[in-house]
């Protein structure tokens, strides 16, 4: 394991370098250390095997420089990278592809100068930083445990599928610039994501758990809800098509947020011209109930950091806020190409994620952080359900992407796990697995949401960089279509 102030004598040392070199106007090193180590739980009842399955560790390191050249007229920026190698050489590979790579980009301004005080300090855990390779082994037994546990309980011991993971991210980087930011960050990410299914009955349901902390971390909680959501949805119907009223739960409020909405809410979106929320800064364009915000300083929350990955600091940028769209995540590059006499960013966003890490492979995009769903007038969960006659509960979706594009809104996605009939103010009866599809339109469903819950969990979406603060909501008028059985 690397540590933090060999990355920040790295990147101290090698911006004094390139500020020496000829043409440099202005120049930023960034080093990252990452480690990603997965353990994979793979149970079948009714075939031999090991259970769970060795931990897989993947490491890497590298460093990226960002590089404003002097060009006779005019100025040229140029990216660079090298991988495996946090030496003064290193950053001589980097410098060389930045020089060969330099172009003139009439939109680029200036690389990010320093932006007030970072907020979060030491909130990694340093427990999690040194864990063995037996506690990671454990971790793995545990959410195992906690699914079998409940069935065997509920008398259930054949026709048992289990599978999932327990990841464990660590997160180390630098960054030093010529414009003055000197800084660096140390993160640690723990989830577990678990799906178990009894065969026979076509159910299956799902669990998970996330923490910053190994002592806060609870892997067989999140077995033993995917076992109890699975046994809950057996005898499942079907529904034909129609327009229901429905209540999202946690996932499926996650999963359309981060696949859809917030995307749509990034300067990147913007830039491109995809997205619905074009020109609609200021004015209304969901329910005065909703209210979105990005907050990357939330204490214990798994998407939280220090600073961003162009050395900013993170905080609070609201996006939605009672119905109106007030603000878009943004980076440093697009925050001052878009800036306005009406408008303006702060760059908190700009971050370099890329298959679950902090990368020095590529430049700064715009990621969310804790993406916070709040509503105006919040109410119980048992008062969310109340307010649908007759509808759906959906408790797990999967697939969820947007259709002709960004920027018309339209989105589709499947009914995989965890859902129910509604009737009266009551579930009645589970909803048959991957029987029904979602085909809506994400301006539709912000604008008809009739109650937001206030109780709020962290939920991670596959894929996903981010986390989603996500409570359940209900919302009037949503299109669903049967899917139709198959023919044998």
């Amino acid at each position: 394991m690397m540590d933090t102030e060999t990355l920040r004598t790295c990147v101290r040392d090698g911006t004094d370098f390139l500020k020496k070199q000829k043409d440099v106007i202005d120049a930023e090193v960034f080093a990252s250390w990452n480690e990603h180590i997965t353990v994979r739980i793979n149970y079948t009842s009714d075939i031999p095997c090991n259970g769970i399955h060795e931990p897989k560790s993947t490491q890497g390191c590298g460093i990226a420089v960002r590089v404003v050249f002097g060009s006779g007229k005019g100025i040229k920026v140029g990216f660079g990278n090298s991988s495996n190698n946090i030496t003064p050489g290193g950053v001589v590979e980097a410098f060389n592809k930045a020089k060969r790579n330099k172009i003139y980009d009439p939109d680029f301004l200036s690389l990010p100068v320093p932006v007030g005080k970072a907020v979060l300090e030491n909130y990694h855990d340093p427990a999690a930083l040194e864990i063995s390779d037996e506690s990671i082994v454990h971790l793995g037994w545990q959410g195992l445990k906690g699914a079998l546990g409940e069935y065997h309980q509920k008398r259930f011991s054949k026709s048992i599928i289990a599978g999932g993971d327990i990841t464990i991210l660590k997160e180390r980087m630098a960054i030093a610039s010529t414009k003055g930011i000197d800084d660096f960050d140390e993160s640690t990410i723990l989830t577990a994501n678990i799906t178990s299914m009894i065969e026979r009955e076509n159910v299956k349901g799902t669990g998970w758990n996330t923490s910053t902390h190994l002592s806060h971390f609870n892997p067989e909680e999140a077995g033993r809800e995917s076992a109890e959501s699975a046994i809950k949805t057996i005898g499942g119907e079907r529904i034909s098509s129609g327009t229901y009223d429905v209540v999202f739960g946690r996932q499926p409020v996650a999963d359309i947020f981060v696949n859809v909405l917030i995307p749509a809410l990034s300067l990147s979106s913007v830039n491109t011209t995809d997205t619905p929320f074009l020109g609609k800064l200021g004015q209304k364009v969901a329910s005065d109930l909703l209210t979105v915000y990005d907050d990357g300083t939330i204490k214990s929350a798994i998407g939280s950091k220090k600073i961003s990955c162009e050395g900013i600091p993170t905080g609070r940028t609201d996006l939605i806020h009672n119905g109106f769209l007030v603000g878009f995540l943004a980076n440093n590059y697009l925050s001052k190409k878009l800036a306005s006499i009406v408008a303006s960013f702060v760059p908190r966003n700009g971050f370099r994620f890329e298959k679950g890490k902090r990368s020095h492979e590529r430049q700064p995009g715009i990621f969310p952080t804790n993406i916070v769903i709040e509503g105006k007038d919040e109410v119980s969960g048992r008062s969310l359900l109340s307010k649908i006659n007759h509808g759906i509960y959906i408790g797990r979706i999967w697939y969820t992407y947007p259709m002709n594009g960004l920027a018309a809104g339209d989105f589709t996605s499947t009914i995989i796990a965890d859902s129910y009939v509604v009737k009266g103010g009551e579930i009645v009866n589970p909803l048959r697995p991957n029987t029904v599809r979602i085909n809506s339109n994400i301006m539709d469903i912000v604008k008809k949401i009739i109650a937001i819950s206030n109780d709020k969990r962290q939920t991670i979406v596959w894929g996903g960089e981010e986390v989603v603060l996500a409570p359940e909501i209900a919302v009037q008028g949503v299109q669903l279509d049967s899917i139709s059985d198959f023919i044998v």
